[in-house]
C-alpha cells in the first residue's frame, strides 16, 4: 500500500526536477509554451524565472507550514503554462495533441489547488478550491484517456517489447485503465481505489518506459521532460488519493463520534 501523505512530496520533487531541466536546457525552442511566443525578447529570462519558481515552489511544498505557499507558486506557474498553450489549441482545433498538452499543466494546477485547499484541513473557500482541483484532475484524466486512444500507435511503440503478452495489449489495457479511473473519479464510485491504481500505473510508466529511454539517450531533453512530467502527474494522482483518504478518515471519525 502507498504511504499516505507522500503525494505532495513526489509532486514537489518533480517540480524541482523540471526547474533543473530548464536550467540545463535553457533554449526556448525546447519548450512548447515559449516557442509559441515567437522571437519575443527576454524569453530566456522568462525561462530562468520559471525555473526558479518551480524549484522554490517544489522546495516549499515539502514543508507543512510552507506547503500552501509552495502550492500557490506551483499552481500559478502551471496556470501560466496552460494559458501559453491556449493559442496553439485555438490554432489547431483538429489536432488533439495540442489540447492534450494543455491538460498536462492543468492536471498539475489541479493538484496545487488540492494541496492549497486541504493541507491544513478543508474549510470554506479553501475547501471549495480543493474540490475544484479534484474535479479538474478528473477531467484531465479524461483527456489523458482520449489522447492515448487517438495516438494509440505511438503509445504501442513506447511499450517495451520484452513485456508479455505484447505492446498492443498493454497500450489498449492502459487506455482502458485511464478511462475507468476517469469514470471513478468523476462519479465518486471507488474513487480512492482508482486514484491509488492510477498513481501506481503512472509510477510503473516511469520505471518501465521513461527511465530506460532517458538512459538510452541522456542528451535528449524531451526524454527527461517527459519522464519528469510523468512523475509530476503521478504525484498529482497521489495527492488526489491522499485527499480522498483524508476525507474518508474524517467522515469515519465523525461517524464514530456520534452517539
Amino acid at each position: 500500500m502507498m504511504k499516505r501523505g507522500l503525494g505532495r512530496h513526489v509532486y514537489g520533487l518533480a517540480a524541482i526536477a523540471f526547474g533543473v531541466i530548464a536550467l540545463i536546457w535553457p533554449e526556448p525552442r525546447h519548450w512548447p509554451e515559449l516557442r509559441l511566443m515567437g522571437d519575443v525578447p527576454g524569453r530566456r529570462i522568462l525561462l530562468s524565472a520559471a525555473a526558479a519558481i518551480l524549484i522554490l515552489g517544489g522546495v516549499a511544498i515539502q514543508g507543512r507550514k510552507s506547503a500552501r505557499a509552495g502550492a500557490a507558486a506551483l499552481g500559478g506557474i502551471n496556470l501560466i503554462f496552460a494559458l501559453l498553450l491556449v493559442p496553439q489549441v485555438v490554432k489547431e482545433p483538429g489536432v488533439y495533441n495540442s489540447l492534450g498538452n494543455l491538460f498536462e499543466p492543468l492536471s498539475l494546477l489541479a493538484a496545487a489547488l488540492i494541496v492549497y485547499g486541504s493541507v491544513r484541513g478543508e474549510s470554506g473557500r479553501t475547501g471549495r478550491l480543493a474540490r475544484m482541483g479534484y474535479g479538474l484532475f478528473g477531467i484531465s484524466v479524461v483527456s489523458f484517456t482520449i489522447e492515448q486512444a487517438v495516438y494509440l500507435a505511438p503509445t504501442i511503440a513506447l511499450v517495451p517489447k520484452w513485456i508479455p503478452p505484447g505492446q498492443k495489449f498493454w497500450a489498449i489495457a492502459t487506455t482502458i485503465a485511464f478511462a475507468l479511473a476517469a469514470v471513478a473519479l468523476l462519479t465518486g464510485r471507488s474513487a480512492l481505489l482508482a486514484a491509488r491504481c492510477l498513481t501506481a500505473m503512472l509510477i510503473l510508466f516511469g520505471l518501465v518506459v521513461w527511465m530506460p529511454v532517458c538512459f538510452a539517450d541522456p542528451h535528449k531533453m524531451s526524454n527527461w521532460s517527459e519522464n519528469v512530467m510523468n512523475l509530476a502527474i503521478a504525484g498529482a494522482a497521489w495527492i488526489v488519493a491522499d485527499y480522498l483518504a483524508g476525507r474518508r478518515s474524517r467522515r469515519s471519525n465523525l461517524d464514530s463520534a456520534r452517539p
